[in-house]
């Protein structure tokens, strides 16, 4: 293992340029310069200065060495600053929906953290109802939510309009039976959607593709292996948004901010800053 100290003390020597110069700068005496740079040689078993009177350059193997020494004093002096620093923020848990997670407020909550080095942000994405349970068991601080319009309290709500969404390229035919489907797992706010309006047009279905992430499901719609329904924020160029007449309509739904009860202010303002990204978003994509 090298030594941290002898290490600044052979940085100090090339960058001085000899030992008593080295000396002034870690506050030791030539001799004992002299005897540390001795022992990491010994470390190394080979030889890392070239001495010509009172001068002190690098040999090759020195060269390499420099190199990685400045890396690990920068990296000690790195990790001392960490610790030494004050936690004021500390860390804030957020659950998002994939189509958030995917959106352009992971670069904002980036973008924002990054200015802060006392904040450390946990992103969970995630089924709204996986999200609503961490909620209620305290595993997360801030939570954007799927659920029915007005479903519980909320610091702020946008409504989501859905659509029946079918491959650009190859299109499902809406009139067979029964209609392919392609929907997220139990539990999914808007599989129950589709398969409510399916049934109660009288319609039989199947599952084609089901798929626990929001990219799987858009990648099976778009080469024509089932319908599904998405939100605006959800549809991609390679889809179709196709209309269905003689189907239920389907009920829109919200997405709710919710923030626990016991966030602490670092948490309320990182909603804040979710609250404005939605204002932004929202109002032109919702019915």
């Amino acid at each position: 293992m090298l030594d941290i100290e002898l290490l600044r003390s052979f940085v100090s020597v090339v960058d001085a340029g000899g030992f008593t110069r080295a000396g002034e700068r870690v506050h030791r005496t030539q001799s004992t310069v002299s005897q540390q740079i001795k022992r990491l040689e010994d470390s190394v078993g080979k030889p890392l200065l070239a001495r010509d009177g009172k001068r002190a350059t690098p040999t090759e193997e020195g060269e390499r060495l420099l190199t990685y020494a400045r890396r690990i004093l920068a990296l000690e002096q790195e990790a001392r600053d960490v610790v030494a620093r004050p936690v004021v923020d500390g860390v804030v848990r957020i659950g998002l929906p994939e189509d958030f997670a995917a959106y352009r407020l992971v670069e904002l909550l980036s973008d924002y953290v990054r200015g802060r080095p006392t904040l450390r942000l946990d992103v969970r994405s995630g089924l709204s109802a996986t999200l609503r349970a961490s909620l209620e068991r305290s595993e997360l601080d801030v939570a954007l939510v799927k659920r029915n319009i007005g479903a519980g309290a909320s610091l702020a709500a946008w409504p989501e309009r859905l659509q029946w969404v079918t491959s650009r390229r190859h299109p499902v035919d809406m009139t067979r039976n029964p209609v392919p489907i392609a929907v997220a797992e139990q539990g999914c706010l808007y599989r129950n959607r589709l398969i409510h309006a399916l049934e109660a047009a009288g319609r039989t279905w199947h599952i084609a593709y089901t798929s626990p992430n929001l990219s799987g499901i858009q990648a099976a719609v778009a080469v024509g292996l089932g319908v599904t329904i998405l939100p605006d924020l959800a549809v991609t160029p390679e889809h179709r948004i196709v209309e269905t007449d003689g189907f239920a309509p389907i009920d829109m739904t919200e997405i709710a901010l919710v923030v626990s009860e016991s966030a602490s202010p670092a948490a309320r303002k990182v909603a804040e800053l979710i609250a404005d990204f939605c204002n932004s978003v929202r109002p032109s994509k919702a019915a």
